[in-house]
């Protein structure tokens, strides 16, 4: 049992803040919330919080860990003008030339940048076409052995290796749900990993490939986790090649579900974001990611039932990401606010709700312990009114100091239990060669 005592209390959703709280952990659940609850339990541990902010953990509802080692990539990356060449030349040169050591590392490094920024759970979506089978056993060691929590899987697609690769795509999707399906049955509700069934987007995924995929989908009770309409060539491959708008063409296949999560949207019609809303799925709005890959910008944020942010691989600072989310949305000339951005933010524990079958998002007895701290001197009032306010203009990942999940101190006054100087020295090391394979697929 673990005790944070004196601990100011912010949660987002109904949002609140209340200081001179004692919170009381046991296994992986909170079980009271309250002024002088401590003294009616023995624990194990007692963490004085000396009136920091504890906040429910931040979700990352889209990434890429397999990007982890691109930052200040030098291989030789020809002009791309456009997505597509962009694709081509960087992400899709890149993703072949990760093998299983890499992918480790490069996944250890992104889980613990994702806690030290005070993510809890991480949604991930991966491709390594040189390296399919047992991929997703990779990214699992390395959420199980940082400590994050993470749900993730294989995006399915043809564009390597025809309808050969999507069989062994698939096939990597449902062995990796079983195996999530087994992790459940033997751990309850102590597991940490979860998996969806990844399809990369509609454009590189024929009728036959979208079948199998629903198949996997039925099969798993998962839900789908694709990119959809990230650039208007998505939209003008369905609509010439299939004659349909995009999230038409999936949900006539029973594609879309209460846990599918359709990545990017920007330039899904009114049909399709009703589409998505009626089967209550979710949308993940990487704003960071559409302006570096200059893709445009979504004016229907507000339209969408359940939208959730996420990085598309650019970290997993959602501190960050929440402020470039808000911040070209006032860019482009939006009306909303900042509090309505802090709903996107937690809006991501729902979708995390719905595959770990347990309560996420609000520091509350019967919720899940995944839990951050931070040391915020706030030079002005903080109240239930304004923290979306707060984190869009002041408070920030740098704030963090200690990171619960699961139940478990992952990270304490920002120092792991474990030496993480290893792990960088050595992804010092295989970046370098990384980048030189991506050369050889020029």
């Amino acid at each position: 049992m673990i005790i944070l005592k004196n601990a100011t209390v912010v949660d987002f959703s109904p949002a609140t803040v209340q200081a001179g709280l004692d919170i009381v952990i046991s296994g992986s659940k909170i079980i009271a919330v309250g002024r002088s609850v401590a003294a009616n339990y023995q624990a194990d541990r007692i963490l004085d919080m000396k009136g920091a902010l504890v906040m429910p953990g931040l979700v990352c509802s889209h990434n890429h860990f397999y990007s982890g080692l691109a930052r200040g990539i030098t291989a030789k990356i020809p002009p791309s003008p456009d997505f597509i060449s962009m694709l081509k030349n960087l992400w899709w040169r890149l993703d072949v030339a990760i093998d299983e050591e890499v992918l480790y590392y490069s996944a250890m490094i992104c889980a613990l940048e994702a806690i030290r920024a005070g993510t809890t759970t991480v949604i991930d979506h991966h491709a390594s076409p040189s390296f399919i089978k047992g991929s997703l056993r990779v990214l699992k060691q390395a959420f199980e052995e940082v400590g994050l929590r993470g749900i993730t899987c294989y995006e399915t697609t043809d564009r390597n290796g025809g309808m050969q690769e999507v069989e062994t795509c698939i096939q990597e999707n449902i062995d990796f749900a079983t195996l999530c399906d087994a992790d459940k049955k033997n751990k309850g509700d102590d597991y940490l990993v979860e998996a969806m069934i990844g399809g990369h987007a509609p454009m590189t995924m024929t009728d036959p490939a979208l079948k199998l995929m629903a198949k996997a989908v039925w099969e798993t009770r998962r839900g789908v986790h694709i990119h959809v309409a990230e650039d208007r060539y998505d939209v003008s491959h369905s609509h010439h090649i299939y004659g349909k708008d995009v999230m038409v063409r999936l949900n006539d296949f029973g594609l879309i579900n209460d846990k599918s999560l359709l990545v990017h949207g920007v330039y899904l019609s009114d049909q399709d974001i009703a589409i998505i809303n009626d089967h209550d799925a979710f949308l993940a709005h990487n704003a960071r990611s559409n302006m570096n890959n200059h893709v445009g910008y979504s004016n229907k944020l507000s339209m969408y039932k359940n939208l959730v942010l996420g990085t598309d691989g650019m970290g997993s600072d959602m501190f960050e990401e929440m402020k470039f989310a808000f911040f070209k949305h006032k860019d482009m000339g939006g009306p909303l606010w900042p509090d309505t951005y802090l709903q996107f933010l937690y809006k991501g524990n729902e979708l995390v709700s719905r595959y770990f079958s347990a309560q996420f998002g609000r520091v509350a007895p019967g919720y899940k312990a995944d839990l951050t701290v931070l040391d915020y001197q706030s030079p002005t009032p903080l109240t239930a009114e304004n923290i979306g306010g707060h984190i869009a203009f002041g408070l920030n990942s740098r704030d963090v100091t200690t990171v619960i999940i699961n139940g478990q101190v992952i990270l304490e006054n920002r120092q792991f239990p474990f030496d993480v100087s290893a792990i960088y020295a050595k992804t010092q090391r295989i970046s370098q060669d990384l980048w030189d394979k991506m050369d050889v697929f020029m």
